[in-house]
C-alpha cells in the first residue's frame, strides 16, 4: 500500500501527489488522513535524530509525516517513477536528509545501502506496505542483522492477526512463529477500507515490532521457518505426518525427532509454543 494526503505542508516541501491514480498492479491504497499519518509515523516510538526506511511512499503523504519528526534520514524506496521523480524534487532531497531510492524494494540490498549513506543503525522501518510484497519483504527484515530496529508496517488486517496470533489459535502460523522469534509484535491501530483511496476491500492495521532483547532473540531463523513452514503446511495433520516429508530429506524419522525435543508426535502445528519451535531448530543447527 502507499500512502496520501492532501494537504501542504509547515515546512516548505512539495505538497502530495494527490492527482496520481493507484495502479492495482503495484498494490497502491493511498492513506490521506493527516492526523493517522502522523500516528502511522510515531507507531514504533520517536523518530528525532534516527535513521528511518520508508518503503512504497507513493505521493508523500506518510513521506511528510516522517520528515515532520525530523530525522536524521529518510531513505525511501519507490518502484512507480511517477511518485520517486516527485520525491527527488522535494527541498529534503536536496539537502540530504531524505534520500530516494527509484526501485523495487525486493531488490534493495539494505545493509550496503546504509553503509553508503553513512546512516546511524540500528535503523527504524516505516511503511504502509503494498499488500502484494508486505509478506516477503517482512520475512526479509526479520532476518536481518543488527541494523534492523522497530518497525511500524501496514497490512491487511488478517495479516495483521496472523503476525501476533498466540497458540491455539486459528490465527497462529507460520508468520507468528517467525516473526515472534526476533521481535515483540502488537497491532497498534487498525483501519476501515474507508480510510483509504481506492478503498481495499478488507480491514488494514498497523503492527509495531519491538526487538527483542539480544539475548532473547532466535538465530536460526532461516532454519525456524523452514521448519514451521513444513509444520503448518499440512496443520490439520499431527505433527509425525505433517513432518515426515522435511525429516526425511535430513535422514531422520519424524516421530523420534519430535520425542528426542520432547515434543509429542501426535500434536498438531497449532499447539507448539515459541519455546518448543526452537527446540526443533536448534536440534538441527
Amino acid at each position: 500500500m502507499n500512502n496520501d494526503h492532501d494537504y501542504g505542508d509547515d515546512n516548505g516541501s512539495h505538497p502530495a501527489l494527490t492527482d496520481a491514480p493507484a495502479r492495482k498492479a503495484l498494490g497502491q491504497h493511498f492513506l490521506f488522513d493527516p492526523s493517522i499519518l502522523k500516528r502511522a509515523a510515531n507507531a514504533a516510538g520517536p523518530l528525532k535524530g534516527k535513521t528511518v526506511i520508508e518503503v512504497g511512499p507513493g505521493p508523500g503523504g506518510l513521506t511528510r509525516a516522517i520528515l515532520n519528526e525530523e530525522p536524521a534520514l529518510l531513505i525511501a524506496v519507490e518502484t512507480d517513477p511517477r511518485f520517486s521523480e516527485a520525491l527527488m524534487s522535494w527541498p529534503e532531497a536536496k539537502n540530504g536528509r531524505l534520500q530516494v531510492i527509484a526501485r523495487d524494494a525486493r531488490k534493495v540490498h539494505w545493509e550496503k545501502v546504509l553503509q553508503e549513506a553513512g546512516a546511524a543503525t540500528p535503523v527504524m522501518i516505516i511503511a504502509n506496505l503494498p499488500y502484494n510484497v508486505g509478506t516477503p519483504l517482512l520475512i526479509d527484515w526479520l532476518k536481518a542483522g543488527d541494523w534492523r530496529g522497530p518497525m511500524a508496517l501496514m497490512f491487511q488486517r488478517e495479516v495483521a492477526e496472523r503476525i501476533c496470533a498466540q497458540p491455539d489459535t486459528d490465527a497462529y502460523g507460520r508468520l507468528a512463529v517467525i516473526s515472534q522469534a526476533v521481535t515483540r509484535p502488537r497491532i497498534a491501530f487498525t483501519l476501515p477500507p474507508g480510510a483509504f483511496r481506492p478503498p481495499p476491500k478488507v480491514d488494514s492495521a498497523v503492527v509495531e515490532f519491538e526487538p527483542l532483547p539480544p539475548g532473547e532473540r532466535f538465530e536460526h531463523l532461516a532454519l525456524l521457518e523452514q521448519i514451521a513452514g513444513a509444520a503448518f503446511g499440512q496443520r490439520r495433520k499431527m505433527l509425525r505426518a505433517a513432518l515426515k516429508p522435511f525429516a526425511k530429506k535430513r535422514g531422520m524419522k519424524a516421530e523420534a525427532w519430535l520425542e528426542d525435543c520432547g515434543i509429542k508426535p501426535t500434536a498438531r502445528a497449532e499447539t507448539l509454543t515459541q519455546a518448543e519451535f526452537r527446540k526443533l531448530a536448534t536440534s538441527l543447527a
